[in-house]
């Protein structure tokens, strides 16, 4: 089974933009490569005419663009989420290049999937990689590693239009992927109960949960699978 070839279901996240700009040349670049899904979470400035002025022929991106008051309700639905950072992080999630990245996150796209930049002066947070299920790294120069956030969209947009052209076809994901609401119910009940059994303590949570999550993330789990992980869940608290 193949993907279609079509970019409808892709969201390009902006999370906390300060630039305006960087807003307006992002959606600019979205619209060159056929992108039009642009959810934008607290931005500083918005809507603004500096990113009207960036965004040149793309200003209907803008007009379109979801303004969100959080990570959480930017992702929701989605199927596949990629985190897009130059640095390294502790407890990653498997790690793409942008080409690889962009092809994994087209074997979801039959669904709503989404792509996730930070802030321009300091990135993605721990705690916002976690919630993504693979990270995604461009390549650059080790002395010059930091891409404008703008240019970033650009490359990852790019890619995502040769992948959907080029000739190979790319292997479709199971439909029955479970999406991010899913997951995060689910890891909000698995909390509760590993709380309610003492075996994580709230105070000194360290970094238990970002192992559970990377570990779940590696399994691509779906719908039914999660189901029945929170049925498990919901007899052991029974029986406690």
């Amino acid at each position: 089974m193949t993907i279609l070839h079509s970019l409808e279901h892709v969201r390009i996240v902006l999370n906390h933009a300060s630039h305006p700009g960087n807003i307006g040349a992002a959606a600019r670049a979205m619209k060159t490569m056929g992108l039009h899904s642009l959810y934008l979470v607290n931005p500083k400035l918005f809507p603004n005419h500096e990113a009207s002025a960036r965004a040149v022929n793309a200003r209907d991106v803008l007009e379109r663009a979801n303004v969100c008051a959080s990570l959480d309700e930017a992702l929701q639905h989605t199927v596949m989420t990629a985190a897009i950072t130059a640095r390294p992080r502790e407890l990653s999630h498997q790690v793409f290049d942008a080409r690889q990245g962009a092809k994994e996150l087209l074997r979801y796209a039959q669904q709503p999937v989404a792509l996730v930049f930070g802030r321009e002066d300091s990135g993605l947070m721990r705690e916002e990689v976690s919630r993504c299920q693979i990270v995604i790294h461009i390549p650059a120069n080790p002395e010059c590693s930091s891409l404008n956030l703008a240019s970033a969209v650009q490359v990852m947009a790019y890619e995502l239009y040769m992948a959907v052209h080029e000739d190979d076809a790319i292997t479709a994901a199971a439909e029955s992927s479970a999406n991010y609401d899913d997951l995060e119910s689910f890891y909000a009940h698995l909390e509760r109960v590993m709380i309610a059994s003492d075996f994580l303590d709230p105070q000194k949570p360290k970094l238990l949960m970002q192992r559970i999550r990377r570990l779940f993330a590696r399994a691509r789990l779906e719908k039914e699978e999660v189901q029945i992980l929170r049925g498990i869940l919901t007899a052991l608290g029974k029986h406690r």
